[in-house]
């Protein structure tokens, strides 16, 4: 079987019409979604440590620069008002995107417009600041709501392009699972990669007991004269001795760390920018209306008569913490728990099975179940598996055995989730286009991506907060409440996972009421025409 063949029964469009959806454009848009996910990634999972661990807003004497709060603390609510921020501008960008009118469509514009604003934003965002300084704290707040600001101009009209470019239901799911593959695989580069550089740079820098303990054997002749030159004991002696040293390496790691993250963000948006170009070259928008474009108060309204996608909103908003563990809360319990911070490559990595099997089962999923029980069940199952890790624990090896095997399972309704709702969503277009006559795409795909970024604040505040109950220590690696992370980290995904499926029980559009739905609209343009 040629390429091309199979690749048009894997989106299941028609070699034989030209003017309908394509493999070449289906995979140029995925390809762009491919890169979009480096500079996403990179932000999302590693901004917050970047803070933290790099410019040191997590130790304890950088708690001093803030006042009442601490310096984690801080970050943990500048990484929710941000986000929250930025997710309230996505209905304003929807609204942007159905009034775009452009020789080259409403929607794909965005993509070669700000390539290069969110590159240069998103290096900017890791600049090599100075550590434990309130200046080097404001610089990266402001830079990284302006940064958010941009992302949003791109990735609402990016994800309502989908829409445009096919109005066949299961084309546009298989269109949007293949896609949603490669974003994953894209932040998954990421997520592996980024975690094993750091850790293998900057392990020089981390001292066990047994090497403290070495140094001070080495060194017993400094030791001596601290002793006879402060007329102090010699394990007060030893202790200031091994604080220097610590010090010392607090300072050159932080250094090591930021470098790494700033050159890491360069590599990885130069290899995205060329993406971004490529999908916009390379696809058409063939289903948008010429009408004149509603304003965003009509649009709000539209938003509010689309009761299935309001449903869908909600039920991603109480979805918001159930898959913090990918996020930053899952690095910090890797790097202060389990004391090698690539070890969350290998969490990252144990959740892809399941997530990749479930996501080549989507289609014949929802053909057998409907995309709405399909989601549901996924994630009652997902919210099982959860609170089955949650009582079992992590202190012992076959419960570290037994957490592996449930990050395993957890793919699943990761993997679901990440394609479903856009291909529900985009179900809920034809629905809003059957039911008032006025699509809006970008109002309602505006939706899907307010419901990442809720779902990337609620992570990583949770995942800082964590950080900040535990007692983990920025300067020493350690951690003074390991369970404490644990807990909080695993409960709020079992309450999120249940919540989630509960709104989706009202949930009405079915694969054969959408036909039904499409068929009918284009009866009337029929008799219009």
């Amino acid at each position: 079987m040629k390429i091309n063949d199979l690749l048009h029964k894997v989106y299941g469009t028609n070699p034989d019409d030209k003017s309908s959806l394509q493999p070449k454009e289906a995979l140029a848009y995925g390809i762009a979604g491919f890169g979009q996910n480096f500079v996403c990634t990179i932000i999302g999972s590693f901004l917050t440590v970047f803070m933290t661990d790099a410019l040191l807003f997590g130790s304890v004497e950088a708690g001093g620069i803030f006042g009442a709060v601490n310096g984690a603390t801080a970050v943990a609510i500048l990484m929710l008002g941000v986000r929250i921020f930025d997710a309230l501008n996505d209905p304003i960008m929807g609204s942007i995107v159905d009034k775009t009118r452009t020789k080259w469509g409403k929607c794909r514009p965005y993509l070669k417009w700000m390539a290069i604003p969110i590159a240069v934003m998103t290096i900017i965002c890791f600049l090599p600041l100075p550590a434990k300084q309130l200046y080097s704290f404001v610089i990266v707040a402001v830079i990284y709501t302006i940064w958010s600001v941009a992302y949003t101009i791109c990735d609402v009209p990016y994800w309502a392009l989908s829409t445009c470019m096919s109005n066949d239901t299961v084309v546009r799911g298989n269109l949007l699972t293949v896609t949603r593959l490669l974003c994953t695989l894209g932040a998954g580069i990421v997520t592996v990669f980024l975690p094993i550089i750091t850790n293998g740079i900057t392990a020089k820098y981390k001292y066990t007991d047994d090497m403290l303990d070495q140094i001070m054997v080495d060194k017993a002749s400094e030791i001596a004269n601290i002793v006879k030159n402060q007329g102090i004991s010699v394990e007060e002696a030893a202790n200031t001795f091994v604080s220097t040293v610590i010090k010392g390496q607090e300072m050159a790691n932080a250094d090591t760390l930021k470098w790494t993250y700033f050159i890491a963000a360069v590599i990885l948006v130069v290899s995205a920018i060329p993406m971004f170009f490529y999908g916009f070259k390379h696809t058409n928008e063939r289903f948008t209306t010429d009408d004149n474009p509603p304003s965003f108060g009509h649009n709000l309204k539209l938003l509010f008569r689309n009761k299935e996608l309001l449903l869908i909103v909600l039920s991603g908003v109480l979805g918001g913490a159930r898959m913090v563990y990918t996020y930053t809360g899952g690095l910090y319990f890797a790097k202060y728990v389990l004391q090698n911070e690539g070890l969350y490559s290998i969490i990252t990595l144990l959740v892809v099975p399941g997530g990749l099997v479930a996501s080549l089962l989507v289609p014949w999923m929802s053909k057998k179940f409907t995309k709405k029980w399909t989601y549901i069940i996924v994630h009652l199952f997902g919210g099982l598996v959860m609170a089955v890790m949650y009582f079992v624990g992590y202190d012992e090896t076959w419960k570290l055995i037994v957490a592996a095997i449930g990050l395993i399972l957890l793919g699943i309704p990761q993997g679901v989730n990440n394609i479903i709702t856009y291909a529900m969503i985009g179900d809920t277009v034809d629905y809003l286009e059957w039911k008032t006559g006025e699509r809006g795409e970008g109002i309602c795909f505006a939706m899907q991506t307010l419901i990442n970024k809720i779902g990337m604040a609620v992570g990583a505040f949770i995942g800082v907060i964590s950080f900040s109950v535990a007692g983990c220590h920025a300067e020493t690696l350690t951690i003074d409440n390991p369970d404490t992370l644990w807990n909080m980290l695993v409960l709020s995904g079992v309450i999120s996972m249940f919540a989630c499926a509960v709104p989706m029980f009202f949930y009405t559009i079915t694969e054969k009421k959408q036909a039904q739905m499409v068929a009918e609209v284009e009866s009337r343009k029929a008799k219009a025409k």
